[in-house]
Order: C-alpha cells, then sequence, then structure tokens
C-alpha cells in the first residue's frame, strides 16, 4: 500500500483515479487545488504524487516545485494536456519524475504508477553499500552523495541514475538500459525524463563528474581524473 496524492479540480478524473488506486488499496489524498496540496503535504510524507498542471489557483510549475521541497522522498508524474517539449521540460526541471500527457489511458497511468513505486523502493541495498568515484562517495544504504565540503541533495531518480552511471564509470550505457535499470524494464513512451535528470546531475555536481552525451546512443560516465 502506497501513500498517493492526486492534484486534480477536474472532478470527474480526480474521483475516477481516487476510486481506482483505493480499489488497489492505496492510500489516496484527493486535492482539488494548490492550496489543498501543499496543506496535504503539510501533514505528513507520501510515496507518489499525481498533479495537474492546470489548476485554478496555482501556477503548476510553482506548485511542483514547492511540493518537491515539502514532500523530498515522493515520485511527482505530472499530468498535464501541454504537449511541447518545453512545457515537458520545464515540468521536469521543477522537480518532477515523470509525466503523463492527457487525454491518457488509465491502464497506462496505473502501469506508470506501478513501475515508480517498484523503483522506489529500496532494491539498491542487495549491492556494495559504497562507490568512491573521485571525491564522491555514494553511500546507496543511506542513499547520500558526500564530498569533502558536504552533502549533495538529490532527488530519488537523480541519486538512482548517479549509482547506474558510477557503477559503469568508463563504460558507454545505451539509453533503453539506463530507463530499464532506473524507471522500469517495461517502460514505454519518451525518455525526455532521462536526459533532463542528466542535465541536472551535470549542474549539482558541477566538475566531479564528466558524463558525457553519446549520439543515438546513450551516456558515459568519465572515470575520476580522465579529460
Amino acid at each position: 500500500m502506497a501513500r498517493i496524492v492526486i492534484v486534480e479540480d477536474d472532478e470527474a478524473i480526480g474521483g475516477r483515479l481516487a476510486a481506482t488506486l483505493r480499489a488497489e488499496s492505496h492510500d489516496c489524498d484527493w486535492c482539488p487545488d494548490g492550496a489543498a496540496a501543499l496543506a496535504r503535504a503539510g501533514r505528513g510524507p507520501a510515496d507518489l504524487v499525481l498533479l495537474d498542471l492546470g489548476l485554478p489557483d496555482a501556477d503548476g510549475f510553482e506548485l511542483c516545485r514547492s511540493l518537491r521541497d515539502r514532500l523530498p522522498g515522493a515520485v511527482i508524474v505530472v499530468l498535464t494536456a501541454r504537449t511541447t517539449e518545453m512545457d515537458v521540460i520545464q515540468g521536469l526541471e521543477s522537480g518532477a519524475d515523470d509525466y503523463l500527457t492527457k487525454p491518457f489511458r488509465l491502464a497506462e497511468l496505473q502501469a506508470r504508477i506501478a513501475a515508480h513505486l517498484r523503483r522506489a523502493e529500496p532494491a539498491q541495498e542487495g549491492g556494495p553499500g559504497r562507490i568512491r568515484h573521485g571525491t564522491l562517495l555514494i553511500d546507496r544504504t543511506a542513499r547520500r552523495c558526500l564530498t569533502p565540503t558536504g552533502e549533495v541533495e538529490l532527488r530519488p531518480k537523480e541519486f538512482d541514475l548517479l549509482v547506474r552511471l558510477a557503477a559503469s564509470a568508463g563504460r558507454a550505457v545505451r539509453r533503453e538500459d539506463l530507463m530499464s535499470d532506473v524507471w522500469d524494464e517495461n517502460w514505454f513512451g519518451s525518455t525526455k525524463t532521462l536526459d533532463v535528470h542528466v542535465a541536472v546531475l551535470r549542474r549539482k555536481l558541477g566538475d566531479r563528474v564528466r558524463i558525457t552525451t553519446l549520439r543515438h546512443f546513450g551516456y558515459r560516465l568519465e572515470p575520476p581524473g580522465e579529460d
């Protein structure tokens, strides 16, 4: 059972989503506007947030940032009728982990939710507990990224992506493998979310890491100290 917050002003959509997820034994809170969503975030943690960007009382991107700050451990999935690439990128850079464009099939949303909840489980502990990459110490058990000057705050998917790349440092990793290992083996749809998460890692980690883009293939995390 997961704690899911639905932020949707359309009563028909919100009610249907809540009923469907409750039937799957999830604990659901349906918030019809931004104010209710922020109030819910203040009452305790959540595992996953379904966020409609087109709310009557709030800018969807700003609300996404606020929910990310207040619910740092939650997976945020944006539900939006906006389909341009810039809108998608802005949503992901605002703190979302995934997006789904309206109209969407309920079965597709259920599959995405199930995939995210599986990936949110502490499955990383089966391997070595720590990875050293240059000045970075990646503690998989504690899910912390440490440097000599302090901790780098990473969102759940950012951390998982860094772990996956660091485990293959110096080797090329296909886009499909990154999506499978970090998001879900049955992932379908755009992989733009991967590019945005790589961009965020580059920005947060600065010159501590170098992630090379391999056009039409994937990415490679360069070994420490190599130019």
